[in-house]
């Protein structure tokens, strides 16, 4: 990636607090002390928890062959917000739930790699969604990103005004990825396919099990219909803003997630927790084959 981000404000300040995470660029015009603590990081992968990212931190060192018996460090610990563990040239973050709290990391972490003159990082983010059409289980890498008006896209209101941005993952990751990390001996389906990104998990992904619903059984399957005929098959909550930013700033990315219901036989999630944990290492597994692929080919540019 470049060092310049889209924003020319970046360049007049003499300090920089990336408050969220805790860190302090004393000084804009000399970071050598954070190239020194984060030059070397080629991946960034993100996902809702903290205890998953930590997880995702061990699975990391297995993948690249890292020795190291001691607990993984939490270098955003004092920030009580986030949670940031490095193995070489990793970095795993955690991002809490929806666009809101991903984005406030997300600004935080394109600045830091800015910083640290990180080489052509590339951004991913790993979780769970609601599948669509496809079994619980299913791994899903996302094409296009829809927003929650079925848009491919994502709207922020700026200033009073509604900015409209396109969201869509990198081609190259997207290829890679499914080149790569997906195994048909796996056990399991890896796919590629549209994700929806809502700002709601209740009613903006039409269930009827929230708090309040205004509208009936038929007119949520209608629409999960039309979301599955866009090629969507699964539901998020960060997609659309995670493609949009990385998009807007020139930042490879991808996005992991594996499905833990069919939205199109119920809302609720069914699966037991020991079957949930299972799934939640299946894009581990994915993402670590891309990761160490990238890395031994030098793949990263």
């Amino acid at each position: 990636m470049s060092n310049r981000l889209a924003n020319p404000h970046l360049d007049t300040m003499a300090s920089d607090f990336l408050y969220h995470l805790d860190i302090n660029v004393a000084n804009t015009q000399d970071t050598s002390d954070i190239q020194q603590k984060f030059g070397d990081v080629r991946v960034v992968c993100t996902g809702g928890t903290a205890s998953r990212m930590r997880e995702l931190a061990l699975y990391m060192r297995k993948v690249l062959g890292v020795s190291d018996p001691s607990d993984p460090v939490d270098l955003c610990e004092r920030g009580h917000r986030y949670a940031m563990y490095k193995v070489g040239p990793v970095l795993c973050v955690s991002h809490g739930v929806g666009s809101s709290t991903f984005s406030v990391v997300l600004h935080e972490l394109l600045k830091l790699v800015k910083y640290a003159r990180c080489q052509n990082p590339i951004f991913l983010r790993i979780g769970t969604c609601g599948g669509l059409g496809v079994p619980p289980g299913t791994v899903v890498v996302t094409k296009d990103a829809f927003n929650g008006l079925l848009r491919n896209e994502h709207q922020i209101a700026i200033l009073g005004k509604l900015v409209v941005r396109p969201a869509q993952f990198s081609e190259d990751v997207i290829k890679n990825i499914m080149e790569y990390g997906a195994d048909p001996n796996d056990g399991f389906q890896t796919i590629s396919a549209n994700t929806m990104g809502t700002d709601c998990f209740y009613e903006g992904q039409g269930r009827t099990d929230g708090a309040i619903c205004e509208y009936t059984e038929k007119d949520k399957m209608d629409f999960l219909q039309k979301c599955h005929d866009l090629g969507i098959r699964n539901i998020e909550m960060e997609a659309s803003m995670f493609a949009s930013v990385t998009k807007k700033v020139g930042v490879k990315a991808g996005d992991v997630c594996v499905t833990v219901v069919n939205r199109l036989e119920g809302d609720q999630v069914t699966v037991t927790m020991d079957q949930k944990h299972e799934f939640e290492q299946r894009p581990f597994l994915v993402v670590g084959r891309y990761i160490k692929k990238l890395l031994s080919q030098n793949l990263l540019k």
